[in-house]
């Protein structure tokens, strides 16, 4: 039905291009005949009022407009907001941890003793177009009565906490209710009757787990891959706009269960088969999309890829550090051999959920955040997840986070692509 639809259009448009150009050659024709003694056009039409000089130019670049419309209605001309480059950004900043109180401590670079502040002042520039800000004031119009839900890992309260920045510049944000430890959160733009509420669910199923204020998971993890997360699902009828992401935990040592049965794991050791973590996403994101459609709640819902980490010399538990301060070049940084894993996992079974949405009515999008991420080593707190960590001692060994963002930051532009997706449907 829809390749049909499309062919109809297309075929409307070839009709039309022909038929605006063929009156345009006869008029070219026409004007050609009644000229031939003067550059200028008779006014073959005299009405006592002076008659306005038509530019045989003018027409040939009306040939040229039309013809660009038809490409453009074609789809011959795109966009792809998530293909592009970091470019300087010689604006001002949405906010800063000045304009913003919402900002956690540990993402608060500034605050925290970060010297350097030309981190802050790139943007992304994609190939083909111009990538709108974050328009606070437009946004907060458009979700007039709707309510928003971020559910995922600590990434994700990352994202949602810039969002909250964001917004706050023209209304101010109400917390509503929050956990002992801040994992979830609902807050309330009141003007706007706007609720933007965070869920932290890391696996996105039902899972065995707990993770400290320094980022310290569980050792045994045990998730069971076919039973989604009820501190979620609970709440997802309630919810018009969905933005899910996890990933991350994936990479853990992990015990999986399907019908309260162990099928394996990954990164464990004794009897049990090492299944990999591309066996365990995928059944999750199998399990959370087939939720989706079977549920036929017709929010809109967004899929956000897992991010890259920028340890350099080891890892988050080995002393790895990240202490650059400018954006890397194209090809500096490679994807890990399992954040390959996770985007390959992602761009398949989201893709194949978007064809089976449309068919239903409902709405599935992915947001592609990997390649303008990889390129930003220079946007996380590193040493700085703590308020001036070297003051008593400057060669003092301590926790570097190279996987979260500072904010303000590039993660900021995370939910510009999320706004330009809104925005444009």
């Amino acid at each position: 039905m829809k390749q049909n639809w499309l062919k109809s259009v297309y075929n409307q448009n070839q009709f039309v291009f022909k038929l605006g150009l063929t009156v345009m050659l006869v008029g070219l024709g026409l004007i050609f005949l009644l000229s031939q003694s003067s550059n200028e056009i008779p006014n073959i039409f005299h009405n006592g009022i002076n008659s306005h000089v038509v530019d045989t130019d003018d027409l040939v670049e009306s040939v040229k407009d039309l013809s660009q419309i038809h490409q453009k209605d074609n789809g011959t001309e795109k966009c792809d907001i998530f293909d592009g480059e970091w470019v300087p950004n010689l604006g001002s900043l949405a906010y800063t941890n000045n304009t913003c109180k919402w900002i956690e401590s540990h993402q608060n670079c500034m605050e925290n003793g970060r010297t350097d502040i030309g981190y802050m002042y790139w943007k992304w520039k994609p190939k083909a177009c111009e990538l709108l800000r974050f328009d606070a004031k437009k946004f907060l119009e458009m979700m007039r009565d709707q309510s928003w839900a971020f559910v995922g890992d600590s990434i994700i309260r990352n994202q949602f906490h810039s969002f909250i920045c964001l917004i706050s510049q023209v209304e101010e944000a109400v917390v509503l209710y929050h956990d002992d430890e801040y994992h979830d959160q609902k807050w309330r733009f009141p003007t706007h009757n706007l609720t933007v509420s965070v869920i932290w669910s890391p696996f996105l199923a039902k899972s065995d787990v707990f993770e400290d204020k320094n980022g310290v998971s569980s050792p045994d993890i045990h998730v069971h891959v076919d039973i989604l997360d009820k501190i979620w699902t609970e709440q997802y009828h309630t919810w018009d706009y969905i933005l899910f992401s996890c990933g991350k935990w994936f990479t853990k040592p992990t015990f999986y269960y399907e019908r309260n049965s162990i099928l394996g794991c990954h990164a464990c050791e004794g009897k049990h088969t090492d299944l990999g973590i591309d066996f365990a996403y995928r059944k999750t994101l199998k399990s959370l999309f087939r939720y989706i459609i079977e549920s036929n709640h017709k929010a809109t819902i967004f899929y956000r890829t897992a991010t890259p980490d920028h340890f350099e010399n080891g890892t988050w538990s080995t002393g790895g550090t990240c202490d650059r301060t400018v954006p890397a070049n194209e090809g500096e940084f490679e994807l890990t051999y399992f954040d390959r894993i996770l985007q390959e996992v992602e761009l398949q079974e989201v893709s194949k959920v978007e064809a089976e949405a449309f068919i239903k009515g409902l709405k599935v999008k992915l947001l592609d955040v990997m390649k303008l991420s990889l390129l930003r080593p220079d946007g996380h707190p590193g040493p700085l997840r703590q308020f001036d960590p070297f003051a008593k001692d400057k060669k003092a060994k301590v926790q570097y986070d190279c996987l979260h963002w500072c904010l303000p930051g590039p993660i900021d532009y995370w939910n510009d692509l999320l706004m330009n997706m809104v925005v444009n449907g």
